[in-house]
């Protein structure tokens, strides 16, 4: 009589429980070496690079429509107006600096300093670090216009119009000796001043889409 009796159908029972046994320790191998949740850093990498780019996009804009206005009066405005007469001058410019403090005015030239400043806040760490010297950049040659226009250009616009109606100012031609040449020198200073900023941040996109890219 054989010392071990062979049973087929305990053997293929042992068989299949040791297959479940090494088919769980890979799977368990597996899941050691797959990360807990790829998915979420992935996620906040997404949101943080959406806000990155749109803050430095709303930047790059405003500060192009503020260098083109600028720009604007530099070699077409300024340059028609002193073909017109003193009247004409100082009552036109005086119609312009009323006309110009209106919401889209303040939301580009205020706004320029908001999204800079957050684009080059949510830049500092991480792929965003390439673009940030140029943010920077930019931002102080943005500051350079914004100091030029509030101590130099709007003073003048404020003399211009505390002179009052032209048909009661009695020498026309001081009033606009006092204000055009100065007003003129000082825009084509901070004309290249925002174009500055704008180049600055136009190449700061540039790197910060490699980054992306990379």
């Amino acid at each position: 009589m054989p010392d071990r009796l062979r049973v087929p159908g305990a053997v293929s029972a042992t068989g299949a429980m040791r297959a479940a046994q090494r088919s769980d320790v890979v799977r368990a191998a597996c899941a050691a070496d797959v990360p807990a949740s790829p998915i979420k850093p992935t996620r906040r990498k997404s949101h943080m690079s959406w806000f990155q780019t749109a803050s430095l996009i709303a930047a790059t804009l405003t500060t192009g429509l503020m260098a083109g206005l600028f720009a604007a009066f530099s070699y077409a405005v300024m340059p028609g107006l002193s073909r017109a007469d003193d009247r004409s001058f100082i009552q036109s410019m005086q119609g312009i600096n009323v006309a110009i403090i209106n919401g889209w005015f303040m939301l580009c030239f205020m706004g320029a300093i908001a999204f800079a400043g957050l684009a080059a806040v949510l830049h500092f760490r991480g792929d965003g670090r390439p673009a940030l010297p140029w943010i920077i950049a930019g931002l102080v040659l943005y500051l350079v216009m914004f100091i030029i226009t509030s101590a130099v250009n709007v003073p003048l616009n404020n003399q211009l119009v505390a002179a009052g109606d032209v048909s009661k100012i009695s020498d026309l031609a001081a009033v606009r000796a006092q204000f055009e040449a100065k007003w003129v020198t000082w825009n084509i200073v901070r004309t290249i001043a925002s174009t500055g900023a704008f180049g600055c941040f136009i190449w700061a996109l540039i790197q910060h889409g490699r980054s992306l890219a990379g």
